[in-house]
Order: structure tokens, then C-alpha cells, then sequence
């Protein structure tokens, strides 16, 4: 989908040869991607430690509030994704990604000057849509520069935001909240905003763009406002407490119709704004399946580490990002393996293992929620899970682009992060849901809450919260801290459930080698084609 200049016939630079090389010219490009990828993964990571913070600062009651912070961002991203194919080729990969970059460091600076909660979810999705183009541009960047033997290397570098956030944001945002102020994590975005915008207009080849696509205004009106609405109904859950709510159905079923409207259309016009027909690749439609089912237990889980560090074992921001870090250093350890691997062998025979590491590591935690559980034995699950994490995302979607041919990755792409951003957001809404339905059904833990609301807003507490306490007795902050931990092994426990489904479209996964069609289409001419794919525009 996203053309190319035209380039003379013959093997190109860096994809055509037959040496296997990571040449110094495909390291530059991909150090582009690399740090925006970084600014967007990190960004989203120091969030997830703030989450209590903004309960505090902001005096918001509910923990699903909060969480709109991230899922507001999730949305924008679902929103924006589906353009950014036809716009890389009306526009240039170069000036979108560089647009993307500036409205993503503006975004960040409206976030740190947001005076209470609901400006503050409103600057996210401004940054949201910044974020929602570097992820899909960086892939396309990578998998036409790579070919189809450096593919899984390739993607195994797209991978060390996956491995830096994890790791940095968590400790990160821990230590500009406790040392100067939540404002900062944001702040901290313009710097490296400004940098990333100056490398990109050093290291990204000058634009060509070559629009030769009628952009899809009918799939627009149905697919992004779709998503959006039908991603507001799923995240409204936590906070309603119902499917049943109003607030949750009409929103949920507008978007869903909406979506259903796509789907019929979009196998009308020649370049829909989502192209459906890729599924009828066999890979595509595993690697996807699998994707979506990973994202949304994965992410929806990780999303609750901090919040449970923080909130049952009573550690400050710092800590809890430095009790997190574990996961991304065995991320760390297995994602440039992994990488290598699927250049090697099929992916069907990486990504079980990776999956078994996923499954022990979340279903570990699911059971090691207890105030008590020795923090030895907390640091090896997320270590383990870590290593499976590693061993998992870059593989399947290796898996994902590998048999499409050179025309098609653009759309593919696009296709694949949508579906991510999506179970991204179904993920953390089910984990928030199952959250806060356990802490609701605690009357100790509703009790104590409701009293220490009171003390900090200087209020009369309930008369109902006085005489559960005086009921309770000593025993009332004990049964509490209890029930707040069992509420989170209840979350870890969904989310062990899904990943074994997990494994049955795992096992569907190609378990021979498959021909690669990445350079099938490399001397052809034509609309969303391109002669020699090493230069995207």
C-alpha cells in the first residue's frame, strides 16, 4: 500500500543480496524506529505506575477512572491506525512520521499542564494519535527494508521498545514521581521529542509520495468511529459495573453495527481502508488470531503489577517499578534469540515455547498474590514470564508478514495493529472489570475505603462503613488487605485462562518452512507497489 520513488530495476540495497547482512544503512533507518517506538511503549508503561497517583492527586474514587488514562490513549491509537497505511502514501512516510512525532511531544506537554482528570484523559488521546502511527510507520519501514531473510532480526530490533519499557518506564516513572512530581512524566517526553523529530529528518530518505489510491471515506466513517464507540462501551464496564448499563450498551452496539458495516463494505472498493481479503492468508489469519488473544490477557495483566506492588505490599512508585523490571530483562534475554530463531525455523516451532514460559509466569502470580508471598518468588514469575514474552510477539508477527508479498505489507500492517490495539483494550477492560467487581463484593475493603475517603475530604463517613468497622473489629484492615490480594489472583487467574485457549490457534502456527512472497512483487509497476522496496515513502 505505501508506495515508494521509483529506483532502477535490480536487486535492492540491503534486501535484494544474498550476504544476510545488518548493513550501517538499515541500522540508521531502523534507530529511527527504534526511538519513536520508545517514546510511544514508554510513555505508555509510565502510566501504568502513575495509575495510583492519579487516584491521589486528582481525588478520583475509582481505580476504572483512572484507567481511563490508558484507555483513552488505546483508543486514539484503534482510531488513527487504519488511516495511517493511505496516508503514508498521500503524504510520505517521512512527513507522516514526522507529524506523528510532533503531535505525540504535543500531546505529552498538554498532559503535564492537565488540571484534573478528565483533561488529562483528553490530552491522552491527543497523544494517542501521534503514538497510534509511529508503531504501524516503524513496521513498515522494517519489513520493507529487511527482506525475507533478515525479516525475524529485523523485527527482533523493532522488539527493544518492547524490552526498554518494561524495564525503564516502571522505574522511571518511579522516580520522577517520588523525586519531583507526576507532571514530569510527561515533561520528560518534549527532549526526547525534539531529538527523535531532528534524527528522523537526518536519517529518513527525503519523500517521494505517490498517491495512486482513492482513500476509503466510507470505510473511515464506519471503522474509526466503530472501533472508538465500541472500545468506550467495553472500558465503561469497569465503572458501571454491568453489561447492562446504558452507558455501556448503546455505545458498545452503535460501534459493533458499525463495525459489522465495515466488514460488509469493505470487500467492495479495490483499496479499502482495512483490506479484510488479506485473511485469506493462512498465516495472516493465525498469526492474528493468536495476537489477539496474547495481547489482551498479556497487556490486561501487566497492566495490574504495579498497581498490585503498590497497593497490597505498600511500596512507593520507585519500587514497584524496580519489582517490575524482572519481566523486561527476561524479555530481554529471549527476544534477539527469538528473532534469530524465526529466520531459521518455522514459527510453530518458537512460539509454543515462548507461550509456556507466559502461561507459568501469569498463573504463578495468580497464586502468589498473598501480603505475605516472598518477593523472591514474585520477581521469578514475572522473570519467567518475561522470557516467554520475549520469545512470543516478534515471532508471530514475523509469522504475520512474512508470506504476504511487498505490496500487501502496508496493509497488513495496519491490519494486525488494529487488532492489537483492540484486544489491548478489551484486555485491560476485563482485567478492570474483574478488579473491581472483587473489590466491590469486600465489605471490609469497601468499608475501609469509604473511611479513609472521609478522613482525607474531611467528611462525615457513612454510617454504613462506622458500623461495619465496629463490627469487623481489629480484624477489619487484615480481612481488607486479604480481599484486595485475592482480587488480583482472581484477575491473573482470568488472564492464565485465556492464554491456555491460547494455545489451540498456537498450535496452528506454520510448523514447516514457508517461500517468502516479500520480493514476489519487487519488479512489478504499479499502484502500492513499489521496484525496489528498500525506501518507503
Amino acid at each position: 500500500m505505501t508506495s515508494t520513488a521509483s529506483t532502477p530495476r535490480g536487486p535492492a540495497p540491503g534486501l535484494g543480496d544474498e550476504d544476510n547482512r545488518i548493513t550501517p544503512d538499515i541500522l540508521k533507518v531502523a534507530a529511527v524506529v527504534v526511538l519513536g517506538s520508545i517514546m510511544a511503549i514508554l510513555d505508555t508503561t509510565v502510566v501504568n505506575v502513575a495509575l495510583p497517583t492519579f487516584l491521589t492527586e486528582f481525588e478520583v474514587d475509582a481505580y476504572s477512572t483512572v484507567a481511563w488514562t490508558i484507555t483513552g490513549y488505546t483508543l486514539a491509537l484503534a482510531a488513527i491506525i487504519p488511516v495511517t497505511g493511505w496516508a503514508a502514501d498521500r503524504f510520505g512516510t517521512k512527513r507522516l512520521y514526522l507529524m506523528a512525532l510532533v503531535l505525540f511531544t504535543l500531546g505529552s506537554v498538554l498532559c503535564a499542564l492537565a488540571w484534573n482528570i478528565e483533561a488529562l484523559i483528553a490530552f491522552r488521546v491527543v497523544q494517542g494519535l501521534g503514538g497510534g502511527m509511529l508503531m504501524p510507520l516503524g513496521m513498515m519501514i522494517l519489513t520493507r527494508i529487511a527482506g525475507p531473510h533478515r525479516l525475524g532480526r529485523l523485527m527482533a530490533i523493532m522488539g527493544i521498545p518492547m524490552l526498554l519499557g518494561p524495564i525503564l518506564g516502571p522505574i522511571l516513572g518511579g522516580w520522577i514521581i517520588d523525586s519531583v512530581s507526576w507532571h514530569w512524566i510527561f515533561i520528560i517526553n518534549l527532549p526526547l521529542g525534539i531529538a527523535a523529530i531532528v534524527y528522523s529528518l537526518y536519517a529518513l530518505p527525503k519523500d517521494a509520495p505517490q498517491p495512486g489510491e482513492r482513500f476509503d471515506f466510507v470505510g473511515m466513517a464506519l471503522m474509526s468511529p466503530g472501533l472508538a464507540l465500541f472500545l468506550y462501551g467495553v472500558s465503561t464496564i469497569p465503572e458501571e459495573g454491568t453489561v447492562a448499563a446504558a452507558k455501556v450498551l448503546v455505545p458498545g452496539l452503535v460501534g459493533l453495527a458499525l463495525i459489522v458495516g465495515f466488514v460488509v463494505w469493505s470487500f467492495r472498493p479495490e483499496h479499502p481502508l482495512l483490506d479484510l481479503r488479506l485473511f485469506r492468508d493462512r498465516n495472516l489469519t493465525v498469526a492474528t488470531l493468536v495476537m489477539f488473544f496474547f495481547a489482551g490477557s498479556f497487556f490486561g495483566a501487566m497492566l495490574l503489577v504495579p498497581t498490585y506492588f503498590q497497593q497490597v505490599r505498600g511500596e512507593d512508585v520507585l519500587h514497584a517499578g524496580l519489582l517490575v523490571a524482572p519481566q523486561g530483562l527476561g524479555a530481554m534475554l529471549t527476544m534477539p534469540l527469538a528473532g534469530t530463531l524465526a529466520d531459521k525455523y518455522p514459527v510453530g516451532r518458537v512460539v509454543p515455547f515462548g507461550f509456556i514460559g507466559i502461561i507459568v509466569g501469569v498463573a504463578g502470580l495468580a497464586f502468589s498474590t498473598d501480603p505475605d508471598t516472598p518477593y523472591w518468588q514474585l520477581i521469578t514469575f514475572l522473570f519467567i514470564m518475561g522470557l516467554g514474552m520475549g520469545g512470543t510477539m516478534m515471532p508471530v508477527f514475523t509469522s504475520a508478514l512474512k508470506t504476504l508479498q511487498s505490496h500487501h505489507v502496508a496493509r497488513g500492517t495496519t491490519l494486525i495493529n488494529v487488532i492489537q490495539q483492540v484486544a489491548a483494550s478489551v484486555g485491560v477492560a476485563v482485567m478492570s472489570v474483574v478488579l473491581t467487581n472483587q473489590q466491590n463484593a469486600s465489605e471490609a475493603l469497601k468499608a475501609v475505603r469509604s473511611l479513609a475517603d472521609a478522613e482525607r475530604l474531611g467528611i462525615q463517613p457513612p454510617a454504613w462503613a462506622t458500623e461495619t468497622m465496629q463490627r469487623l473489629g481489629d480484624a477489619a484492615q487484615g480481612l481488607a488487605l486479604n480481599d484486595l490480594a485475592d482480587s488480583f489472583s482472581s484477575a491473573y487467574g482470568v488472564a492464565t485462562v485465556a492464554l491456555v485457549l491460547t494455545l489451540i490457534p498456537v498450535a496452528f502456527l506454520p510448523r514447516r518452512r514457508e517461500e517468502s512472497h516479500l520480493l514476489d512483487d519487487q519488479d512489478e509497476a504499479g499502484p502500492g507497489t513499489t521496484g525496489a522496496p528498500v525506501i518507503i515513502h
